[in-house]
Formats: C-alpha cells, sequence, structure tokens
C-alpha cells in the first residue's frame, strides 16, 4: 500500500496527542490531518482517497457518537477508530455496535495503533467500492425514462411481464419493449442481475 495516497485524520482536543499521533503516521509515510474538534473535522472537504479516523470519544460540544451520526448523514465514507482515556466496556459496545473499527484505552503502542489503521483501511476499501458500485449503477438508472424506471421497479419486485402489464393496464408487448431497453441500460444479462442491481440501489418498491 502507498501510504503517501492515504490519509489518517486525528481529531483530539488535546494538541500534544495530535501532535505525536501526526509524528508517528508520518513517519509510516500517511499524509496526516489534525483537527482539535469535531466540527472542524466536519467542516474540512474530504478528498475521495483511503482514509480513515483516529478520534478521541470524549470532545468538545460534539462527542464521538454524535460525530459517527453527523458523518452517516452527510455521507462521510471514513471508518473510525475511537481512542480514549477514560472508556469502559458499555462505551466501547456502543461504538462498535454503530460502526466503529476499534476502541483503544490510552495508553496504548504505536503497534496497536497501527494494526488497528491496517484494518480500518482494509474496511474503507471495501466501501470505496461498493460506494463506486452504486455510484455506476445510479448513472445507468438516470438514463431510463420515466415508464422505463417504472418497469424497472416492478421487475425489481419479480413481477412478470403479464401482471405488469395488467397493473399498468397496457399491452404485454410494450412492457416486454420497456424491460428489453431497462436490461440494455442497466447492462442486466438476466433478470436474477438487473434485481441484484435494484437491490445494489436501494429500490425495493414501485410507486403506484
Amino acid at each position: 500500500m502507498n501510504n503517501s495516497n492515504t490519509i489518517i485524520y486525528v481529531v483530539d482536543d488535546d494538541v500534544s496527542i495530535c501532535r505525536s499521533l501526526s509524528l508517528l503516521l508520518k513517519s509510516h509515510e500517511f499524509r496526516v490531518e489534525t483537527f482539535t474538534s469535531a466540527a472542524a473535522f466536519l467542516a474540512f472537504k474530504h478528498p475521495k482517497v483511503l482514509s480513515c479516523l483516529v478520534s478521541d470519544i470524549r470532545l468538545p460540544n460534539i462527542n464521538g457518537f454524535a460525530l459517527q451520526e453527523k458523518m452517516a448523514e452527510e455521507g462521510i465514507i471514513t471508518p473510525i477508530i475511537f481512542i480514549t482515556g477514560c472508556g469502559d466496556i458499555p462505551m466501547s459496545v456502543k461504538a462498535i455496535k454503530a460502526g466503529a473499527i476499534d476502541f483503544i484505552s490510552k495508553p496504548f503502542t504505536d503497534k496497536k495503533l497501527l494494526e488497528s489503521i491496517t484494518l480500518a483501511l482494509s474496511k474503507a476499501k471495501v466501501l470505496n467500492k461498493d460506494q463506486a458500485e452504486k455510484a455506476k449503477i445510479k448513472q445507468r438508472i438516470a438514463t431510463l425514462s420515466p415508464r422505463e424506471l417504472e418497469v424497472f421497479h416492478f421487475v425489481a419486485q419479480g413481477m412478470m411481464n403479464k401482471n405488469i402489464a395488467t397493473k399498468r393496464g397496457t399491452s404485454l408487448q410494450t412492457i416486454k419493449i420497456h424491460r428489453g431497453r431497462v436490461m440494455q441500460k442497466m447492462q442486466a444479462k438476466t433478470v436474477t442481475e438487473l434485481i441484484h442491481l435494484a437491490q445494489k440501489a436501494g429500490i425495493t418498491s414501485s410507486s403506484d
């Protein structure tokens, strides 16, 4: 892995922690961005590169759990490693259940942090690939006409051509034509593949 193309974000209201973690990570050739508040991190323009976040769980104004929620709301796809000087088991369980990669108590070793970062970046790769796939599918969906999109919704539910024709009050041949165009535009070779694309895009029901 080329660490120079990877960003490790560090959020901690203790400037000395930010400085020491920055030095450690830069020594491993990572690009590092440090912040002393969650708000500053959220305001940062996040480039679309492989990244993870190392954050204190206890932060002023916006704590780690609230930061997790805001990242999800804003579509910031960056795995989180929480660090804390006063954590407990219930807190760590809550963080992991909410999607954090790890919950590390201070003081921790460089090795432990780097191992967690390696795990987080592996997760980030999977997430980035998934997002890229969804973006491609949505681009294809955007090429569908309103009627083709409607047929796509029905096919995604597993409806047969004749059922779709009956529901929409149109001819079977017309539905076959629309369905063929949908398959072509969505680049799906089989109905099963088309349904998979619909699920990936979050399409599960039609609009009547």
